[in-house]
């Protein structure tokens, strides 16, 4: 059989199937669905029309396509029509895992095979409960026992159903850590000659009492003059109440001539006159 009539048949098996296929699995169906055949047909001939399929339904013609996920092939619909198929599939689609089921289900994937005594470790709390609704999900499964501990602890590890739960081949396929806190990475806050983290640009600085601040480039305060109703002439110095005492205790500045002599003589002197 050549590839054009093979496709037809891989795209009904892999539409019919509720779980996904491997190439492997779609050779051996397709070879005992024609055994009357006498040239067997071949894993290459598959593979080459599962391409065909592939290219076929990656058109904008067709809301789904046909994808590898979960260790196998099988008819996704597309991420544009999400929505519109969340309508029947509501119940399905709004239940979420738990904080403590997401963090235990995390550290399953990135260090399985691993005990619950270890997943305890790295969370600091208890993770019966949050193991067995990963198990009860059929998100992750018991795959043995660590043979070098005491007692011989389970081991568990992600299940297929997780890789097609999260769109994913292997476990090799999830984000490396590296990459993730990369994402993360907190830049460097500048500073100028001095050591001085500058202010931002968009953010005005003010006192205690709300007045506005200039700050300078170099991130100086500016003394400003305060424009406030009540002083309008009173100098601004960051401080509202030395600004009031400045602005009502202004006098001019009393010259040497206008000073009274107050000398250690005159004191002396003024004594018999008080006494």
């Amino acid at each position: 059989m050549d590839i054009t009539g093979l496709i037809p048949h891989i795209e009904a098996l892999i539409f019919a199937s509720d779980k996904p296929l491997t190439p492997l699995e779609l050779t051996d169906l397709l070879n005992n669905a024609f055994g009357f055949m006498e040239d067997k047909i071949t894993l290459d001939q598959v593979e080459a029309a599962i391409e065909g399929v592939v290219e076929k339904y990656r058109s904008e013609f067709y809301p789904f396509e046909v994808r590898e996920s979960g260790g196998g092939l099988q008819f996704l619909t597309k991420k544009d029509y999400h929505k519109t198929v969340a309508q029947i599939n509501g119940d399905k689609f709004m239940k979420r895992l738990s904080p403590a089921a997401l963090e235990t289900l995390s550290i399953i994937a990135y260090k399985q095979p691993v005990t619950k005594g270890e997943i305890e470790s790295i969370r600091g709390v208890s993770a019966d409960y949050a193991i067995q609704k990963l198990l009860e999900k059929e998100l992750v499964i018991i795959s043995g026992r660590n043979e070098k501990l005491p007692g011989h602890p389970l081991v568990y590890a992600t299940s297929k159903n997780f890789m097609d739960y999260f769109g994913i081949n292997s476990a090799e396929e999830l984000p490396k850590i590296k990459e993730v806190l990369a994402d993360q990475e907190i830049m460097p806050t500048p500073v100028n000659e001095e050591g001085e983290a500058p202010l931002p640009a968009e953010i005005t600085p003010e006192d205690e009492n709300g007045t506005p601040l200039a700050v300078a480039e170099n991130g100086e305060l500016i003394e400003t003059e305060d424009k406030s109703p009540e002083h309008p002439d009173a100098p601004e110095t960051g401080n509202e109440a030395a600004s009031i005492a400045d602005a009502t205790t202004a006098e001019p500045e009393a010259t040497a001539d206008d000073a009274p002599e107050d000398n250690e003589e005159d004191k002396d002197e003024q004594k018999p006159d008080e006494v």
